[in-house]
């Protein structure tokens, strides 16, 4: 599939897994039919972490896939730890395959005396040596702003698609839990040719949880899309279900981004009015695994094209739009989804 110009490249490159991105970096692989690369993350007891590279990476082109998620902490310092052992190992160049960015939601100062982040956090990555980024849907599209190295910024849009059209959208509408998510929402209910509701939310302090106010649109007598970058709690979902059904509408399905919800949001969610939640892999999430109201599609194969791409020096702006049939049957067989 590589381009006789990129082959050499292709061939030199290294994917790594830190402790978060195993099960993810393994699907790329197998879509890619190179084999994942060995290195291994050991946690001492009083919690310091200690990574090692196991194989050359000398002059060789190498990609850390890492979410920041489950454990944010944990796993933001041993990105930083990485950076530096592929860099003392004379690596060509280290690419940060980061599927979720959990620092984004900390992209403004609005309030006094607190900290952005996100920015801090892109600040100290670079530094460290990571030389490119590949990421999904960075909770605000400014967040890009942050990095001076180069970025590319998938969506998870297209994939997650492809999973409702096939699932069905007789009689529905998509809805924006709150006026900030509402462009994208927009952009999905357009890609779908459904009505839109947006949902007017409210958060009094840094609680995960939210209010939902109003809900502007008609959504009596509907089958209804909650779509979002993400949820923890599970609690904005919940409050909005409940104003839905409120407001007379009928089957209630949420698809999400990126899902790291908590057990305690799983119970919840599992009590709550919505039918079904769907969400990609960029994070592997325990809390989920043989819960049947949730479902997983993979967007490992999008990542892995992209990277593709690059070395055929092919464009990628149709991991944007539509994707390619083999990508979109890859996301469905890797996460074991079946519509």
């Amino acid at each position: 599939m590589i381009k006789e110009c990129g082959v050499k490249m292709y061939n030199s490159i290294k994917i790594f897994a830190g402790s978060s991105g195993q099960v993810f970096a393994e699907r790329m692989c197998k879509y890619m039919n190179k084999p994942l690369s060995s290195s291994e993350v050991i946690t001492f007891s009083e919690g310091n972490t200690f990574v090692r590279i196991n194989e050359s990476v000398r002059d060789r082109d190498v990609f850390l896939v890492q979410p920041i998620g489950m454990h944010s902490n944990n796993e933001f310092v041993e990105i930083l730890f990485w950076m530096d052992a592929f860099k003392r190992a004379n690596a060509h160049t280290v690419t940060l395959v980061m599927p979720y960015f959990g620092y984004g939601k900390g992209d403004k100062k609005d309030e006094p005396r607190v900290s952005i982040r996100a920015r801090v956090c892109a600040e100290c990555m670079e530094l460290a040596g990571a030389d490119r980024f590949v990421t999904m849907d960075l909770h605000a599209q400014q967040l890009q702003g942050f990095f001076k190295r180069p970025m590319d910024h998938l969506y998870a849009q297209p994939m997650l698609k492809e999973v409702i059209a096939r699932v069905g959208t007789e009689n529905m509408v998509v809805v924006s839990p709150d006026a900030g998510y509402a462009k994208q929402a927009r952009k999905f209910a357009t890609s779908l040719n459904l009505p839109i509701a947006i949902g007017d939310k409210t958060r009094s302090d840094h609680s995960e949880n939210a209010e939902v106010l109003e809900i502007i649109g008609d959504v009596k007598g509907k089958n209804c899309l909650i779509v979002d970058d993400f949820t923890i709690s599970g609690g904005t979902l919940i409050n909005l279900a409940c104003g839905l059904k409120e407001r007379g509408a009928l089957d209630i399905t949420a698809m999400l981004s990126h899902n790291i919800i908590s057990a305690r949001g799983v119970e919840k969610l599992n009590n709550s009015p919505i039918k079904t939640v769907y969400s990609t892999d960029t994070v592997f999430n325990p809390n989920i695994i043989g819960q049947e109201k949730f479902k997983t599609v993979s967007v490992a194969p999008m990542f892995a094209e992209t990277i593709m791409r690059y070395y055929k020096h092919d464009s990628i702006n149709q991991m944007f739009s539509q994707l390619p049939e083999h990508v979109i049957e890859a996301g469905l067989e890797l996460a074991g989804l079946e519509l």
